[in-house]
């Protein structure tokens, strides 16, 4: 009986060690099949990481590449839109070394003290406008416009004629500084070519436009307050990249200013009638920069304009618009008859009233004519110099300058090929050219007057023909222009007032980039 419990103890001891053996082994294949399938839970979620890392590259390759129109800005508020205009040039002036004022004729002897155009008569490159604009809107009804232009500080002749008064040559000449003949030149000691040669001189503004816009709120009607383009005519208030030549007008180029101010626009029946309201500073003499600057007396200037479309866009009749601009102000303040010699406290500047009365038509037909077009404006400005902003002749200082009254006018034409009837049956390399024309005059010329030759200027006229092409690469966004500028000055030889005509003809190709 011992014997047998002996035995059966054996026996339960031997079981429960090989249960115990048993489900060791089994242990060691769950840890076994546990670690193989962590192993491969590990290896798929190395691949999936791989497939997202791949994923996101393309992702950012993609933003990074993409390019064209409404391509999305991050900003902190608002919806913002960044554009722009490069517009480069090269420049060829026939070199004639003497200017307007026939310097030699009246000195008998030369070189003189005034007479020298060398500095402007040189040829060469020029980026004639680096634009950049920032439209941010903030509100349904609110916006702000900016606008910058590095290239107005770049020193360059004026086109389409480097003698006379112009706003392009990227300079105004410093204040009580004296200039010769045409306010334009003399010898290197003459502001214009010194600034030329030296890169001295009155920089033209950086900041072009910063405005406010408030628009939606009252029906048909949207206003501005800052620093904008007047609408005055219609070239100089054109944007710069839609211009049909490669420079303004010679009378359109003192509309284009920007000044400081508020303006309303209205509008009715899809833009068939506009018009424009707007109070200015008016600071400054037109032919000075009038924007980025406070304003040199308390008086404002008054701006209407009207522009009528009667048929637009029509099939057989084409596009019509005609309009008018008018600006009064009052300029300076009051002074002595001498303010050089007997200056007082204040403007030192006589008071003016200031105009600019521009009026302008447009006409692009339709039918078999479609594709050609017309433009004609004509321009007047009254004003007064500042007193010793003008030297002439035997040294005639204006020391107490008499207003002056100019004017000037322009006629182009243009025939577009890729709006013609023509557009379906030439080849792709010619559809995109535009054949263009214009002819212009203005007074732009001032000499001293041979009776009072310290007080009045005679003006006198510039005419200019401008054959040209462009080529739409990309409409305006992308186009070459090429534009050949026969240039004529009004010469006199009576008495003191020797003026002779230039040899200035010039040739300017332009590459424009807009975006």
């Amino acid at each position: 009986m011992a014997h047998n419990k002996y035995s059966f103890a054996v026996i339960l001891v031997l079981m429960l060690a090989c249960a115990r053996a048993h489900a060791a082994s089994q242990n060691i294949v769950n840890i076994d099949e546990l670690r193989r399938e962590v192993e491969e839970l590990r290896q798929q979620t190395i691949a999936r990481d791989g497939q997202a890392c791949a994923s996101q590259r393309d992702v950012n390759i993609a933003l990074t590449d993409r390019f064209g129109p409404d391509a999305p800005v991050a900003t902190h508020s608002g919806d913002l839109q960044i554009g722009g205009l490069v517009q480069v040039w090269y420049y060829n002036i026939q070199n004639d070394p003497k200017s307007w004022e026939n310097a030699v004729a009246v000195q008998g002897s030369g070189p003189t003290t005034f007479g020298s155009n060398g500095a402007d008569s040189n040829s060469g490159f020029a980026v004639r406008r680096a634009e950049l604009t920032f439209d941010l809107k903030i509100h349904e009804n609110i916006s702000a416009f900016v606008m910058v232009d590095p290239a107005a500080e770049t020193l360059r002749p004026s086109f389409p004629s480097n003698q006379g008064i112009f706003t392009n040559a990227g300079f105004v000449p410093l204040a009580n500084v004296p200039l010769a003949g045409c306010l334009c030149t003399a010898t290197s000691g003459n502001p214009r070519n010194g600034a030329v040669q030296n890169g001295s001189g009155l920089l033209g503004p950086f900041l072009q436009e910063a405005y406010i816009n408030y628009h939606d709120e009252v029906p048909h009607h949207d206003f501005s307050i800052g620093q904008l383009k007047r609408r005055i005519g219609e070239e100089g208030y054109r944007d710069d990249g839609a211009l049909d030549f490669a420079e303004r007008a010679m009378i359109t180029q003192p509309a284009r200013e920007t000044d400081l101010g508020l303006q309303m626009h209205g509008t009715w029946y899809c833009d068939r009638v506009q018009y424009w309201l707007g109070v200015f500073d008016g600071a400054g003499t037109a032919f000075q920069r009038r924007a980025a600057r406070a304003d040199d007396n308390s008086s404002k200037d008054v701006l209407g304009s009207l522009a009528l479309r009667p048929v637009w866009d029509d099939c057989f009749w084409g596009s019509l618009e005609f309009g008018d601009s008018y600006l009064r102000g009052l300029g300076g303040q009051s002074g002595p008859r001498d303010p050089i010699n007997n200056p007082v406290n204040g403007l030192n500047r006589l008071t003016t009233d200031q105009i600019m009365h521009y009026a302008w038509l447009y006409y692009a037909p339709g039918g078999a004519l479609r594709g050609s077009w017309l433009r004609g404006e004509w321009g007047q400005i009254q004003d007064r110099f500042a007193p010793g902003e003008v030297v002439t002749g035997l040294f005639n200082y204006t020391t107490a300058p008499a207003p002056f009254n100019i004017q000037g006018w322009l006629v182009s034409a243009g025939y577009k090929l890729s709006n013609s009837v023509y557009s379906d049956s030439i080849g792709s390399w010619f559809k995109p050219l535009e054949f263009t024309f214009r002819h212009e005059e203005m007074q732009n010329l001032f000499y001293h007057d041979l009776v009072e030759t310290d007080r009045r200027l005679d003006a006198f006229w510039t005419r200019v023909f401008t054959a040209g092409i462009n080529y739409y690469i990309m409409g305006n966004n992308a186009k070459l222009q090429i534009n050949y500028n026969w240039v004529g000055e009004q010469h006199d030889s009576l008495g003191d007032r020797q003026v002779r005509e230039v040899r200035n003809n010039n040739l300017i190709l332009g590459f424009q980039v807009g975006f």
